[in-house]
């Protein structure tokens, strides 16, 4: 089988068996992994957590997929994804919790969905969120879901009804408490959304084999913080009907920033760096998330990757890969190298680009947060166009418009004329990113 991407092979497929028009006519489509297989391995085809993930063509189209077996998928215009609320917007407060010093446990360095929840188990964190006494770990890993059916919501039309026959699901951690069983789905990478099946499905299978109630959790741990959300079904059978519960950060680090460390830092940094295109190479920054560019340190921190690898793990395109190297490269945090990378599917080593931490990367990287944030925010500020929309910001108390940052944009010259609002969305992203920091308050 030659290589193709996911979105050749997903075009190829709906080339051959007419899927667009299935799914207008009939309202969904049936495929087998057979008939994937005809393209690219199924495993690589149908599992996107992230709507940012999926191929171009799915997109495109609004069409989206679901297992019903270890060998069958459906396809129709669902709504799969829930959206995450925004992060630190709404919730600011953070717990502060101490961990028991073990030598084979490094806070510092949890690289991990696993090793993030072994932290989980071993912090007051699971006890103080679940409020229902002492956890015992007691399921993990793939399994399958037995039988069900349920209503899933759809784009155009009325929810379509599901049969799932032992499909497969994989549960990050499964734990018994006197009052329930919790599932938790765990992350070490942000995303705007979520697939709903990774909490849907291993709540149906565990629905049918306990008579304790279920409780669900979404855990994100990013930059040395925790992130819980419980999410409940309000009805057994809809997998549309998810609701947020409550939400509430954690974290074992120092987080109280304050306005007079920014402006000290701000006191303490030399502009270096104008942004003038006519002489500095590095492209303005286009990446509106710089939560997500931490997140790729933490990437990073554990192995060097091709912007592929970066786009499989951070679930987005490898356009995406090239904006946000390009804004860690702004920072002088990323660089790229002559490396070698295995391709699993095609089983061989290929010559690739490969993206690593700078010196100066690999040093924020090893950092605790508070040092770590301030850090970043004065490599921020060495940029001229930062450094005086930071002042105004601090001095006035309201971010600027995008008005006024395009106008430094263009008298910096600091990006072509096409390119300027795009990149002034990114601008004040970065501003808004460093006055939240305050906002972080240890309860």
């Amino acid at each position: 089988m030659a290589k193709i991407s996911a979105n050749d092979a997903w075009k190829e497929l709906f080339n051959k068996y007419d899927i667009e028009k299935e799914v207008n006519d009939k309202g969904f489509y049936k495929i087998t992994a057979e008939q994937i297989k005809e393209f690219k391995e199924p495993r690589l085809m149908a599992k996107w957590d992230s709507s940012e993930s999926l191929p171009g063509i799915l997109k495109s189209k609004k069409i989206n997929i679901l297992p019903t077996s270890r060998s069958s998928y459906v396809l129709s215009d669902f709504k799969l994804y829930e959206e995450l609320p925004e992060y630190v917007e709404d919730v600011t407060k953070m717990q502060k919790v101490e961990i028991r010093d073990l030598e084979s446990i490094d806070i510092e360095n949890i690289t991990s969905e696993a090793n993030a929840i072994n932290v989980l188990m071993l912090s007051p964190i699971l006890e103080d969120f679940l409020r229902d006494g002492e956890n015992v770990p007691t399921f993990n890993g793939r399994m399958g879901t037995g039988e069900f059916s349920f209503l899933v919501d759809r784009i155009s039309k009325n929810p379509l009804y599901i049969d799932v026959k032992n499909a497969q699901c994989e549960i990050d951690a499964g734990i018994e408490n006197d009052n329930s069983i919790v599932i938790i789905e765990a992350k070490n990478v942000i995303h705007p959304d979520f697939h709903v099946r990774q909490l849907y499905y291993p709540y149906r299978l565990w629905n049918s084999r306990v008579k304790k109630p279920i409780r669900l959790v979404f855990s994100i741990y990013f930059n040395q913080i925790f992130r819980l959300l419980e999410y409940k079904f309000n009805d057994l059978n809809n997998y549309s009907s998810i609701e947020l519960v409550r939400e509430k950060n954690y974290t074992l680090q120092d987080t109280n920033i304050t306005m007079e460390d920014l402006f000290k830092i701000y006191k303490e940094t030399k502009v270096t760096i104008d942004d003038n295109m006519t002489f500095y190479k590095t492209p303005f920054v286009q990446a509106d998330s710089f939560e997500r560019i931490i997140s790729l340190i933490d990437c990073l921190k554990e192995d060097d990757m091709s912007l592929g690898k970066i786009a499989d793990i951070m679930q987005f395109d490898i356009r995406q890969s090239r904006y946000y190297f390009n804004a860690g490269k702004y920072l002088d945090i990323f660089e790229k190298y002559d490396g070698e990378e295995f391709d699993e599917e095609m089983s061989q080593w290929n010559k690739v680009r490969k993206i690593r931490l700078t010196k100066k990367g690999l040093e924020i990287a090893r950092m605790n947060y508070k040092p770590r944030q301030l850090e970043l925010v004065k490599l921020i500020l060495k940029h001229k166009i930062f450094n005086k929309l930071f002042f105004e910001t601090y001095t006035t108390g309201k971010l600027p418009n995008k008005n006024n940052i395009e106008y430094l944009m263009r008298e910096y010259n600091v990006c072509n004329e096409g390119q300027i609002n795009r990149r002034a969305g990114s601008v004040k992203s970065w501003l808004k990113w460093i006055f939240k920091l305050p906002n972080i308050i240890e309860e």
